[in-house]
């Protein structure tokens, strides 16, 4: 149970929570968050080392309850758990969308530390909705934005610019994080381009250590086998950007 230190929107939709302790975490990892009465569901870690934080989207039940706590409260943390990404190469396109900047922005600020080239699309379905552009244009990458609204830089999805963005460009590995179909558009440029990528995948997980199934994919465990998978990883899934498992184990279309 950790006591929480600061707590502040980053957008009107997403919160970002940092607490005194020291958390040594890999870009990618993710941790399960208690909260006490309501629900357990995993967060990725979004800031390592002192006042380690996690950022999240207020979405459901869990999240709603979560965003009203405030500095002093306490709630609880499990991990960190999963595979995270492997920093490789000097040139670097990262892609996220909406919230799935919150595991790839450690990875920036790591990125940064080795003196790496980072190109990052930032997507959101509106100005409103960017996350932390500015904590990664400090980190020194050059950003290219995407608004499904066209409030703010290129009008469409982020997978499409990043497809001009490699056009001009040449990179030594892709990572992403997002919505699950903009990470299959993000695997086709991969592949035309014959880049290596790691993708961070999202499914339902309910303990976060491989026991309860709620996020098999094809065998494997995104808990614990991911959530970072490699392009050939995602290559073999047959359910990958098809269909997924719901609250209930059912199999639903994604």
């Amino acid at each position: 149970m950790l006591k929480i230190k600061e707590h502040a929107h980053e957008t009107p939709l997403i919160k970002t929570i940092r607490f005194y302790e020291y958390l040594d975490a890999v870009p990618g990892q993710f941790l399960m968050v208690w909260v006490p009465g309501v629900d357990e569901f995993p967060m990725s870690v979004s800031y390592s080392g002192n006042r380690f934080g996690i950022t999240y989207q207020i979405v459901g039940q869990g999240t709603k309850a979560l965003a009203v706590k405030k500095p002093g409260d306490r709630i609880g943390i499990r991990g960190p758990y999963g595979k995270g990404f492997s920093l490789s190469g000097k040139r670097l396109l990262l892609v996220a969308g909406g919230v799935g900047m919150a595991p790839l922005a450690p990875l920036i600020d790591q990125a940064a530390k080795r003196g790496c080239s980072v190109d990052l699309v930032l997507g959101a379905r509106t100005s409103e909705e960017l996350l932390f552009d500015r904590r990664a244009s400090k980190a020194g990458a050059m950003i290219h934005i995407s608004t499904d609204d066209g409030t703010k830089g290129f009008k469409g999805f982020a997978a499409d610019l990043a497809g001009s963005v490699a056009a001009n460009r040449k990179f030594n590995q892709i990572y992403t994080c997002g919505p699950e179909k903009m990470i299959v558009k993000v695997m086709d440029l991969a592949l035309r381009k014959k880049v290596p990528m790691q993708a961070s995948l999202e499914r339902i997980m309910k303990c976060g250590i491989g026991v309860c199934d709620s996020c098999a994919l094809d065998g494997r465990h995104v808990c614990k086998d991911g959530p970072v998978f490699s392009l050939k990883e995602l290559r073999s899934f047959e359910d990958f950007g098809r269909t997924k498992l719901d609250s209930s184990g059912r199999e639903v279309p994604i």
